[in-house]
């Protein structure tokens, strides 16, 4: 696997796989590695001839200063995953050469990017796209591949690749989660023992709403989610919403919509850590 770290060797290196006809499939991460990216890279590599995998932890997508400080940065752990899975190129660029000047385009695609972490983490949508939309304009992927955990970021990104005319395919893959349930994200390894014993309550709230939906309303079903979480000690839910699948405005009703989506932020211990999970309830 070749580790690149400047554009102009990024694109170097996809030159000649670019005029040879082969496809192209990026994976974009932040790092911090786990199974749940490396399912997504193992599809990538199995469903093109040059895989690319990003590791480039964006500041500007990030609102809270310490969200960022204390996120995992574990870049030759990442690598060894990544030639593990068989990914072909790792671009891990400095923030000097992702934004030698300040990046002032602005990105609006409402209503999904301005309810639930739209709503809650200003800016942070503009920043994804900001980041994505440069990987996708350096990389020229036939095919991006983004975990559904980030539920709502995969519907923000589609509206971005049809607003700038990416000729792409976004490609989402399921939730990859811990065998008691936890959804896998880089943020699980800063929950002390303590909180990772929590932690799995939450989906495991979501299933079973899955069923206490089926006699109750929506209104109803998003009161018992968030109290049967509240009632744990060490978690806190600061949303949960039920969502349209495809615009993620509130439905009020189970018939309101052809795809209905439950996405949930919860605070977990005293640090705290906020995690983010979803389930579809149709």
């Amino acid at each position: 696997m070749k580790v690149t770290t400047t554009i102009r060797e990024l694109q170097a290196e996809l030159a000649a796989a670019r005029a040879a006809g082969k496809t192209i499939g990026l994976v974009p991460t932040m790092g911090a590695l786990h199974a749940g990216h490396a399912s997504l890279v193992r599809r990538s590599v199995a469903e093109n001839d040059v895989t690319v995998v990003s590791i480039f932890l964006n500041p500007t997508q990030f609102n809270d200063a310490r969200d960022l400080e204390r996120y995992p940065r574990t870049l030759d752990a990442d690598c060894a995953i990544l030639e593990d899975c068989g990914a072909q190129i790792a671009f891990a660029p400095s923030v000097a050469e992702i934004y030698p000047e300040p990046d002032t385009r602005h990105f609006s695609y409402p209503p999904t990017d301005v309810v639930m972490e739209g709503a809650r983490r200003p800016g942070h949508f503009n920043g994804v796209c900001q980041i994505v939309s440069k990987l996708f304009a350096w990389v020229e992927p036939d095919h991006a591949y983004f975990g559904e955990k980030d539920f709502q970021q995969i519907a923000v990104i589609r509206r971005m690749v049809a607003d700038l005319g990416f000729k792409l395919q976004i490609v989402p893959c399921p939730v990859v989660r811990e065998a008691d349930g936890l959804a896998m994200s880089s943020r699980n390894t800063l929950l002390a023992p303590a909180e990772r014993a929590i932690a799995p309550r939450i989906y495991e709230t979501l299933v079973a709403s899955r069923y206490f939906a089926q006699s109750h309303s929506v209104a109803q079903t998003i009161q018992y989610v968030v109290n049967r979480i509240n009632a744990i000690q060490g978690l806190c839910v600061e949303y949960y919403s039920i969502v349209d699948g495809e615009s993620l405005l509130d439905v009020r009703s189970w018939d309101e919509a052809p795809s209905i989506v439950g996405c949930i932020t919860v605070y977990c211990g005293q640090k705290p850590i906020r995690l983010i999970d979803h389930i579809r309830y149709k």
